[in-house]
């Protein structure tokens, strides 16, 4: 894909972020209807359909030939090489109860590889971009991961999914360890936003399994292209769909996969 179609991809899916997270900062912590999808704490509400909704029409007229993979609606126009991987409301739970960290996210996936990625925050009005092999931005200004070069100075994020309901040990032991080892281990409840963190260097690292492709896709590159590194629990590259990331400054890694490979939950 040229530079030149990667920039006006990017400039989509910049416009469709920043309207949706215009919609999603009316409504924080007042949405008329919240329900329920694969667990009881996997909250949906009106606003992720709408905002999905808005993100769609706008991606689908700037580029009609690209597919479109969305948390709410699914996967649309899945033969076409290339598909949008959304998601129009990374934490949901945060958003209905005020708490305002939540963030949307946008990546551009071509032929299996993420090619350009987009994560704003409505509340705080930052806007990450990262286009493959030209970098990342915050607001326009580039961004890098930390130089912190030993766990034990890190500040780390982690997330327990609604799958962690049925195997909370292995996220327990983890969450001890790492909480000894380092400055701490945050859980802000989002994904998105912990993965900007990272490539701005405002975290060292950060960890989930049972991610969804549009939990990680645009952060994955925000991270790589701010000079990170990305892989999964075993230390191998990422495939959308696997769900286990580690994300860091690349210094760290290491010593983040010597723990994370113990205990292991299959």
């Amino acid at each position: 894909m040229s530079p030149q179609a990667l920039t006006r991809y990017a400039e989509a899916a910049v416009r469709a972020a920043l309207a949706a997270g215009s919609l999603l900062a009316k409504y924080v912590g007042r949405p008329r209807t919240v329900g329920t999808k694969r667990s009881p704490i996997d909250l949906v509400t009106e606003v992720d359909r709408a905002a999905e909704r808005l993100i769609y029409r706008i991606l689908h007229r700037a580029a009609p030939d690209v597919g479109f993979l969305g948390e709410e609606s699914g996967e649309h126009g899945e033969e076409a090489p290339s598909r949008w991987v959304v998601d129009p409301l990374d934490g949901t739970n945060n958003f209905v109860h005020g708490l305002p960290l939540f963030g949307v996210s946008i990546g551009l996936e071509h032929r299996r590889m993420i090619v350009v990625g987009v994560i704003y925050d409505p509340m705080r009005r930052e806007l990450f971009v990262a286009l493959k092999g030209q970098g990342a931005f915050l607001n326009r200004h580039p961004i890098r991961v930390s130089p912190t070069r030993r766990l034990s100075h890190s500040l780390l994020s982690t997330g327990f999914s609604f799958h962690s309901l049925t195997h909370t040990q292995p996220y327990l032991r983890w969450f001890q360890t790492l909480q000894q080892r380092s400055h701490g281990v945050r859980r802000i409840g989002t994904s998105v936003l912990s993965l900007a963190a990272v490539a701005a260097g405002r975290l060292e690292g950060f960890y989930e399994r049972d991610l969804q492709p549009w939990d990680l896709a645009a952060g994955a590159l925000l991270v790589e292209e701010a000079g990170g590194r990305i892989t999964n629990l075993e230390g191998r590259p990422v495939v959308l769909g696997e769900g286990r990331l580690i994300a860091s400054n690349g210094h760290i890694h290491r010593e983040l996969l010597q723990v994370l490979a113990q205990p292991r939950h299959k």
